[in-house]
């Protein structure tokens, strides 16, 4: 995920730097900010691990493996965004009960299906980056957002869309599903 502001950066001025200075002139607006997008990031992540694993216990390597690559790929997200704040890691939670269901970027875990494929899973990821986008393209809009945050919503929305454009490739690339595909012929029973 780029964090990149609109307004030029001062001639050797690092990411640090600028970070700090958003800091010191949204405060909390801006930790609040970050904190957020951080949390959804890691939610992802942890959510299609969670995937990739009921996956495995189904014996659906193909789409367990697929869904290990968008796990590692939002734990990147979630990495650049400690980064740029300079958190060793993630501060305690400013806004406790702030999603009413799901983080914007989590899938949700009804979607998931022991025999659904690749395409399934990329359409799946696909939901979630368009509600991350929305989500940041709502604050962008805010007219109480201060202008930075704006701007760093913005950049965060564009980011989401470009993730939107690459997984729409990516699904290209997979054969759609039959009809039939969550058809089992010997389905799994729950013993007593």
């Amino acid at each position: 995920m780029s964090t990149k502001r609109s307004s030029a950066p001062e001639p050797g001025e690092g990411m640090l730097v600028r970070t700090e200075k958003l800091k010191a002139a949204h405060g909390r607006a801006y930790i609040e900010f970050m904190s957020r997008a951080y949390t959804m990031e890691l939610d992802a992540s942890e959510r299609y691990a969670e995937f990739a694993d009921q996956m495995e216990v189904h014996n659906n390597v193909e789409v367990a493996e697929l869904f290990r690559k968008l796990a590692a790929i939002e734990g990147l997200h979630a990495s650049k965004i400690l980064e740029e704040m300079g958190w060793p890691r993630m501060p305690e939670p400013m806004f406790p009960g702030a999603w009413p269901t799901e983080p914007p970027e989590s899938a949700p875990v009804t979607e998931l299906h022991y025999l659904m494929q690749p395409y399934q899973a990329l359409e799946l990821a696909l939901r979630s980056e368009e509600r991350a986008e929305l989500f940041f393209k709502r604050i962008a809009r805010a007219k109480s957002t201060p202008p930075e945050i704006r701007n760093l919503a913005a950049s965060m929305a564009h980011d989401e869309n470009e993730h939107k454009r690459l997984i729409r490739a990516w699904m290209k690339k997979v054969p759609r599903p039959d009809p039939d595909w969550n058809r089992d012929p010997d389905p799994p029973v729950l013993g007593d």
